[in-house]
């Protein structure tokens, strides 16, 4: 079994992630610290230093080496579903969870998160909230996709097990 967690940056995807793996003994794993540890750069200097392109294919490939574990969780990245069909292996590899929410509260949890974000370095936030609004609408057809779909504002400790049950019975 793999849960692939998916959605925009800010809706929780690692915070619960973490907590749900933990709760049913699963491994956790966020793509990005992945992608950290095989580079040795942090995602934000990937992006600095190599561009978006770069590491959209350094992603596509070690989410494909994803395919090595069973019984995870894995956090990916906001864009991750949208790029190099990778919405459509996830798909075809594990189960797919969108956290979703809206644009307003996805402001509110970046602002109020320290985490960096390297398509948000050259954003100051008064743009913020309309770049929130016109990513979402880029990537809503990809994140549609998801097997299923979670309110990020609705989440606890139990939101995965409905998912997990479904899963079991299969």
């Amino acid at each position: 079994m793999r849960i692939f967690l998916v959605g925009f940056m800010g809706t929780g995807k690692s915070h619960w992630g973490k907590i749900w793996a933990s709760q049913h003994n699963l491994k956790f794993i966020d793509l990005d610290l992945e992608i950290e540890q095989k580079t040795g750069l942090r995602v934000d200097e990937i992006f600095e230093k190599k561009g978006e392109d770069y590491f959209r294919n350094v992603e596509a490939q070690i989410l494909i080496e994803m395919e090595q574990y069973d019984n995870c969780i894995i956090a990916c990245g906001g864009g991750t579903p949208c790029f190099k069909n990778n919405m459509e292996w996830m798909n075809d590899n594990g189960l797919t969870v969108l956290l979703h929410s809206t644009p307003s509260k996805i402001l509110e949890n970046i602002i109020n998160d320290n985490k960096e974000r390297p398509l948000l370095k050259k954003i100051n936030k008064g743009e913020l909230l309309f770049f929130i609004e016109m990513k979402l609408k880029e990537r809503i057809d990809f994140y549609n996709k998801a097997n299923f779909k979670l309110p990020a504002f609705e989440l606890n400790s139990n939101s995965i097990d409905t998912i997990l049950n479904i899963k079991s019975t299969c």
